[in-house]
C-alpha cells in the first residue's frame, strides 16, 4: 500500500486482513495480514521512494492509494514503472467526496501514475470494498 498520510492505507490492510480499525500513525514498514502498509512519508518524500522499491520487492501487487477529498498529487507520471508487478489505484472516502468531480479526479491522478485499473472504496459504509477484495485475490 502507497499513499499519502492520511488516505486509509492501514485502515484498508485491516479490513483486507478482518481486524478491527485501530486508528494508529504508521512510522515504518508494517505487515498487517498479506499486506506491506509503508507510512505516508514515504511517497510524500521523493527521496524515500527507494524505500518504497525494496518494500515492494517481493510484492504480487502495489496498491497506489488516493483520497478524493485531499487531491494533493503525491505520485509521479508513470510512477508504477519502478514496479515490476502490477499496479492498482484505489480511490478512498468516496462517502466523503465533495463531488463525483473529485472522485473522477482522484481516478486520472492515479491512472496518470499508472494504475490500470481503479477502485472507489468507502472504509466506512463498505461501498467497492467486495470489488476490490474480489479483485486482488483472483
Amino acid at each position: 500500500m502507497l499513499g499519502p498520510i492520511g488516505s486509509g492505507k492501514t485502515t484498508l490492510c485491516q479490513w483486507l486482513a478482518g481486524l478491527e480499525r485501530e486508528y494508529s500513525k504508521t512510522y515504518s514498514v508494517e505487515l498487517i495480514g498479506g499486506s506491506i502498509d509503508t507510512p505516508g512519508e514515504y511517497i510524500e518524500n521523493r527521496g524515500l521512494w527507494y524505500r518504497l522499491k525494496v518494500a515492494a520487492a517481493d510484492a504480487e501487487m502495489v496498491l497506489f492509494v488516493q483520497d478524493c477529498v485531499n487531491l494533493s498529487n503525491h505520485f509521479a507520471p508513470g510512477h508504477s514503472a519502478m514496479f515490476s508487478c502490477p499496479v492498482v489505484g484505489v480511490i478512498t472516502k468516496i462517502d466523503l467526496a465533495p463531488g463525483p468531480e473529485a472522485i473522477a479526479e482522484a481516478k486520472t491522478l492515479l491512472e496518470l501514475a499508472g494504475a490500470n485499473t481503479c477502485f472507489p472504496v468507502s472504509l466506512l459504509t463498505g461501498e467497492g470494498l467486495d470489488k476490490l477484495k474480489e479483485f486482488i485475490y483472483a
